[in-house]
């Protein structure tokens, strides 16, 4: 009987498998362990990539978000400043009719002839008034109080003795305020400070001066 068939079943079909080479002895092929490093190192960098796309995707969908909350609000504000101001051109259109009706009240004068027509008008401007004041409309009337360039503009100025400077001495024309929002500034009349007097006003009337060279 030949040596190839005196070989055993067992040997025949015995097989080495690839986990075998890497759990081998020192007499495994080298190549084999190299071959599982490298397997371990992709599998790491894969797990790292994972987590870097995991941890961009999460920074991005929270910027969504952030972005998301940024448009709600400034849409709910949008609207309402809407529905707050939507009256802003009407509003510009009624004060000139506020205007006239004070003007002609202040050139009736109390003449018994135009008196009835005095207290009419006067009930007129009153309503009128109590129906801006309902939708929000303020009277800017400084007179006394310091000059605000945000809410005055100032048409004089006027040297005073008996006021601070920068004072409203006079309104030419009332400015108006609609939720806080201003609509039409107060014009006005400032005071300034009084000039020095010359040395000659100073001295007084009957005393004269002396010249020096």
């Amino acid at each position: 009987m030949s040596n190839e068939e005196q070989t055993s079943p067992a040997m025949q079909h015995h097989e080495v498998l690839p986990t075998e080479l890497v759990t081998a002895g020192p007499e495994a092929a080298p190549g084999a362990v190299v071959t599982a490093d490298v397997a371990l190192a992709q599998m790491q960098q894969q797990r790292d990539d994972a987590r870097a796309e995991a941890d961009a995707q999460r920074e991005l969908c929270l910027r969504i978000q952030a972005e998301l909350e940024n448009i709600r609000r400034r849409a709910q504000r949008d609207l309402e400043s809407a529905h707050k101001y939507a009256l802003e051109k009407f509003i510009h259109e009624l004060i000139p009719v506020k205007d006239s009706l004070e003007m002609g009240l202040a050139a009736a004068g109390n003449e018994e002839a135009v008196l009835k027509l005095r207290e009419g008008t006067e009930l007129t401007l009153k309503l009128f008034s109590g129906v801006l004041e309902k939708f929000g409309v303020q009277e800017i009337n400084p007179v006394g109080e310091a000059f605000n360039p945000e809410y005055h503009q100032a048409m004089s100025l006027l040297e005073s003795a008996d006021k601070a400077p920068n004072t409203v001495l006079m309104v030419y024309q009332k400015g108006y305020l609609l939720n806080g929002r201003l609509v039409r500034p107060a014009m006005v009349v400032v005071s300034r400070a009084a000039a020095a007097p010359r040395p000659a006003e100073a001295a007084g009337p009957g005393v004269k001066i002396e010249e020096r060279a």
